[in-house]
């Protein structure tokens, strides 16, 4: 065996220091060696593609503004597994990247649905219920889970309008269990609300349905929250009233604990007021206490992406080149997520 291959001179023990220093070169030269060589046989690092090509098979009227979609693989090929909460990352023609509950079958594995309501101000929204049909083709990623189903012995589900597409796989799911479960379904009216034919073949004894047009105003938390079971996890997704509702009211209840989603963005708390400066523009705009800092470089910039308006999609992360951010969702450090995140006094934003 060659000089430079031994890991430990066999005169180490007693040579002195310049001995010492010598073998510890030779190992040095010998594991850089052996390093760099290693690394030229490796295969090639090759980027992970998570897109999801995906085939509109049917699209379908389900309410009133609402329509399901029934997305394929193009080959037919089974597509990735999924768990209740999960949602797919839409990638749609336009460009626009938009989130969508799965609300089909769990055990189904050759299609995926979502459902869509239709929106005045939803760009997404608008094109997905003016320009898909069936044989349209788009682009998912995922599925995601950011509002995970966990095991319960009891639960309560409360859904408001399309806040239905998350929950009903999650009652689906409870029932196959055997577990203790309770359904209330708000909405302006029944013509508005999706599913409802599908909730009743579950377990109508189970399942209130409560429109607005049929009891005069929304539901208060508290009362959402009377059909809860002892001890149950309470799911809920909807509007943010309905959400806020159910948060403050949960701690008289019977309920034991609270997940929730929602479909808009969250209220801003302790907001103040900042300036933004959009670098490739020139320009500056000025972001009140109230509003986001998207909502008012959309008004300028209307191309600005975004999707998921709470902070964890990472759409409409802008690199920060000057001053001090105030981050309320996880951002690489260089970075804000416009949609959440405010700033002290003045920013300049690659934009």
């Amino acid at each position: 065996m060659a000089e430079t291959d031994r890991a430990v001179p066999p005169a180490l023990t007693h040579a002195g220091p310049d001995r010492f220093l010598w073998a510890l070169d030779k190992v040095t030269t010998a594991v850089e060696w052996l390093h760099r060589n290693d690394r030229r046989n490796r295969p090639p690092v090759r980027p992970v593609d998570r897109d999801i090509p995906l085939l509109v098979s049917e699209v379908r009227a389900e309410a009133d503004e609402v329509i399901s979609l029934r997305l394929t693989s193009p080959g037919g090929a089974p597509l990735p597994a999924w768990q209740p909460g999960a949602h797919l990352d839409v990638v749609l023609p336009s460009g626009r990247k938009r989130q969508y509950s799965l609300c089909g079958d769990l055990g189904e594995r050759g299609h995926y649905r979502i459902a869509v309501r239709r929106l005045a101000d939803g760009g997404g929204s608008r094109e997905i219920h003016d320009e898909l049909r069936s044989g349209s083709r788009i682009v998912a990623r995922g599925p995601r889970n950011a509002f995970p189903f966990v095991t319960a012995p009891r639960y309560l589900f409360i859904a408001g309008g399309i806040g239905i597409t998350p929950i009903l796989p999650m009652a689906r799911t409870a029932a196959a269990r055997g577990a203790d479960w309770r359904l209330v379904y708000t909405g302006r009216s029944r013509e508005s609300m999706p599913f409802l034919a599908e909730l009743a073949a579950l377990d109508p004894a189970r399942v209130w349905i409560r429109p607005d047009t049929e009891f005069g105003i929304p539901a208060s938390g508290s009362e959402l929250l009377e059909h809860a079971p002892p001890d149950a996890a309470v799911y809920c997704c909807g509007p943010i009233p309905m959400i806020t509702g159910v948060r403050v009211d949960l701690p008289g209840s019977a309920a034991d604990s609270l997940h929730w989603e929602r479909f808009s963005a969250p209220p801003i708390v302790d907001g103040r007021p900042f300036t933004v400066e959009l670098a490739r523009t020139g320009e500056t705009v000025e972001v009140p206490a109230d509003r986001s800092a998207l909502d008012v470089i959309g008004k300028v910039l209307p191309q600005v992406p975004y999707s998921c308006r709470q902070g964890f999609c990472g759409t409409c992360h802008v690199r920060v080149l000057a001053g001090e951010v105030d981050r309320r969702a996880r951002a690489e450090d260089d970075r804000m997520a416009i949609c959440t995140s405010r700033a002290t006094g003045r920013i300049v934003l690659d934009l």
